[in-house]
């Protein structure tokens, strides 16, 4: 097995202690602290117990068994041995690192299904009828969750975690603790501020949320968030495997960026830790840029183009 500097936890402690550090040291977001835990686990399990001691011909070994799963799901694996036996090193556990050959495989990430601005088009008027239609409570929430999620570009479980007052009349913006216990400062268009304005005289004084429900955590649920976007997108004639509140929120960076918006702007709003995630839009940016020397660069249509002569009287 590997190479231990002093007495090796059982894998149990050492597992917790682990996530304990993402937790509290690192700010890991819960869902990540417990896809680790169930990684983690689970390699232990197979290799009998014995994951503190492995040796990387182990590791390699439990890797190559997992070649049925995704390229997304095998990576994250990597990712999480990676971490914990850099954590075993640091803690003394070990004198070793087992992870140092495990190579990642090339990702290649595909850009997000977005919308075309048909689509957006069509998916507001359909809300402006239902408006005129039925003008109730239901529809000025679904309102103010379609004008969020596409102008502002939240997280499923930001926009319906946000207290009853985060949006203020007037203020063109909103300060959201996202990922990790990150803040950041998400922009806020006219039209989403009056939608929220318009939806909240529906929600009661003391809620503590912005769209409250009964359910167990007190407020709208991400399923149900789904099940709304989708019924809409439906209407609008939109397929329902092109549409859902993670596809808005890319069409909101899609079409930023098609209009101009810097990746590094981009990756503020969005709430991103690190460029390279953002960088899954870089083809857009590219494209722009194309577009912006073919139109604008002298020599771009074959011939010189000059700038039209001063006046002399100027």
């Amino acid at each position: 097995m590997g190479g231990p500097a002093s007495s090796l936890p059982d894998d149990a402690a050492a597992i917790s202690l682990f996530l304990d550090m993402l937790a509290s040291e690192k700010g890991a977001a819960r869902n990540t602290v417990a896809a680790y835990g169930r990684d983690l686990r689970l390699i232990s399990q197979a290799l009998h117990g014995r994951l503190t001691a492995a040796t990387a011909d182990d590791l390699k070994a439990w890797l190559a068994a997992q070649a049925g799963l995704s390229s997304a799901s095998i990576a994250r694996k990597r990712s999480c041995l990676r971490q914990f036996f850099l954590f075993a090193y640091a803690e003394g556990w070990r004198a070793d690192n087992p992870t140092l050959d495990l190579l990642s495989p090339v990702a290649h990430r595909r850009l997000p299904k977005s919308l075309s601005d048909g689509d957006v088009d069509r998916l507001f008027a359909t809300l402006a009828d239902r408006q005129a239609r039925q003008p109730t409570a239901q529809t000025q929430r679904l309102t103010a969750l379609i004008e969020l999620l596409y102008g502002s570009g939240l997280r499923a479980s930001e926009l319906v975690s946000l207290p009853r007052n985060a949006i203020q009349e007037g203020r063109p913006y909103l300060i959201l603790k996202g990922k990790g216990g990150r803040e950041r400062l998400v922009p806020l268009g006219g039209r989403a501020v009056a939608a929220v304005l318009a939806h909240r005289v529906h929600v009661p004084a003391d809620s503590r949320y912005l769209f409250p429900s009964g359910g167990r955590t007190g407020h709208l649920s991400r399923i149900r968030l789904y099940q709304l976007v989708k019924a809409l997108g439906l209407e609008a004639g939109i397929p329902p495997e092109r549409l859902s509140p993670h596809v808005l929120r890319h069409a909101f960076a899609t079409h930023l960026l098609e209009n101009g918006a810097d990746l590094r702007a981009l990756q503020q709003m969005l709430g991103h830790a690190d460029i390279a995630t953002t960088q899954i839009y870089t083809h857009v940016a590219e494209k722009r840029l194309v577009e912006l020397v073919q139109e604008k660069h002298p020599l771009a249509d074959g011939t010189r183009r000059r700038r039209p002569p001063a006046d002399p009287a100027d």
